[in-house]
Order: structure tokens, then C-alpha cells, then sequence
């Protein structure tokens, strides 16, 4: 379990203020009203159920069978599924999310072959990837074969080789790396930037430091300094084949 937990990651149990602050961004840049809607990776459903108040043909599909059976006991077209081998026809989609879920999957190429493949003509593709420019590993790492949890400092500065034996189960991008990605795919960025977090675990602990962290950082993504955000966030849009 703990495995499993450390390779997937950790799903959201709770709805909160950087989740709101995320559904917000996608809203600025993605019309998601009466649109068919796909969260792949969706974990327990949060998304799903948010998007619902937008759209009833909203679907999630997740690689772990005990989430996809908690999250259907609420929400309705929740299917288990790897991201490189979703269950849908081509162009079936309107918008299509990865969110922060790139980073974990076997082959982050043929997840985003097949977000793109489901995809219709000018559906949009939203991405949240972590970022190698980050100042924290956010994931832990590992240390003499033992998993360390938390927030590991400056391991994404590493040269690839020390970075991947830290840490082999997740990845982390630059921009370059991410866009590499899409190469020779029929898409166009629409939107291609950096995000901070929310911070709503301090925010539990120290509301005061909380609101001051927003303050400064999300100041910061209006900046050059958006670089060293958290995560990558990307919205994609299909073209028509030339």
C-alpha cells in the first residue's frame, strides 16, 4: 500500500483553497460549460465533481482500482484505465486534464499521445506538471534504499543521474522538457506558465504565514520569478490535421 501510495502519489481527500485557485485558472482559459470533460488520474474525484457544476458529461478515469471504486460510489463515468491506454474513441473529448499526474505515469510520452488522441479538433488539453526549477522536491525521496516523506530541498538541481537514484518513482520538468513532449503532435500551446502553491497546509497550522506566502508568490508568477513555481500549468489546443 505504502508503494503504491509513493509510485501514484497522494490523491486530494479534501477540496481547498488551491484547488479552487487551479479550477480558477483553468476557467480564465478554458470555457468548460455543457463541454465533455475527461480528468485523467483523477483519483477520488474531486475535479470531477467541481467540473459537474459546469458540464453532466464530465468522465475520470484512475490506475488505481480501490479509487476508481471510492470516487463511482458518488460520481457516475469514473473508469479504471492507464493515461497511456484510455478506454474512449478518438476526438470523443472536449477538454481533457492531466493533473499532476504526467510525472508518475510509466510513459509520459504515450499519455499525452493519447490525451491528444481523445481529443476532437480544437478541444483544449490542461496540464499541471511539476517543475524542476521548483526549490523543493515535493514527493520525498529516497535515502540508503529507505522512502523519506516530505519536502526535500534542491534535490531537482541535481544533475539527472544523482536526481533520478533520489528520486526514481516521480519526475519533474523544465519547460523544455515538458514541451518536448508534444513534439510532432497536432496541438498548439495556448498557454504555457508557472504556478505557485496554495499553501493550505500552513495555511491550517498559521493562517497568518499563509496569506503572506500567497501574497508574496502569487505576485511573483507576474514575474520573471514565476519560473521557480511550484508547477507547470499548460493548456494545449488541437488542430485540425494539415
Amino acid at each position: 500500500m505504502e508503494e503504491k501510495t509513493i509510485r501514484w502519489g497522494h490523491p486530494s481527500y479534501v477540496w481547498r483553497s488551491g484547488q479552487e485557485r487551479r479550477l480558477r485558472l483553468i476557467l480564465e482559459y478554458v470555457p468548460l460549460q455543457d463541454k465533455r470533460i475527461l480528468d485523467v488520474g483523477c483519483g477520488l474525484g474531486l475535479y470531477v465533481k467541481r467540473f459537474r457544476d459546469y458540464s453532466d458529461e464530465v468522465y475520470g478515469v484512475d490506475i488505481d482500482p480501490e479509487k476508481v471504486a471510492e470516487a463511482s460510489k458518488e460520481l457516475p463515468n469514473i473508469k479504471q484505465a492507464p493515461a497511456e491506454a484510455l478506454p474512449f474513441d478518438d476526438g470523443f473529448f472536449d477538454v481533457v486534464m492531466l493533473h499532476e499526474v504526467l510525472e508518475h505515469v510509466d510513459d509520459d510520452r504515450q499519455a499525452v499521445i493519447e490525451a491528444c488522441r481523445v481529443l476532437r479538433p480544437g478541444g483544449k488539453m490542461v496540464i499541471f506538471a511539476p517543475n524542476r526549477l521548483y526549490f523543493f522536491e515535493t514527493h520525498g525521496c529516497y535515502w540508503r534504499g529507505k522512502y523519506h516523506f516530505g519536502n526535500i530541498p534542491l534535490i531537482n538541481y541535481l544533475p539527472n543521474f544523482l536526481r533520478n537514484r533520489l528520486c526514481p518513482h516521480v519526475r519533474a520538468y523544465t519547460s523544455g522538457e515538458l514541451r518536448k513532449l508534444f513534439q510532432g503532435l497536432p496541438v498548439r500551446c495556448l498557454v504555457h506558465t508557472q504556478i505557485y502553491p496554495g499553501y493550505d497546509n500552513i495555511a491550517h497550522r498559521r493562517p497568518w504565514l499563509a496569506s503572506l506566502l500567497r501574497k508574496i508568490t502569487y505576485t511573483l508568477e507576474k514575474s520573471p520569478l514565476r519560473i521557480f513555481g511550484l508547477s507547470h500549468f499548460m493548456v494545449m489546443e488541437k488542430v485540425q490535421h494539415q
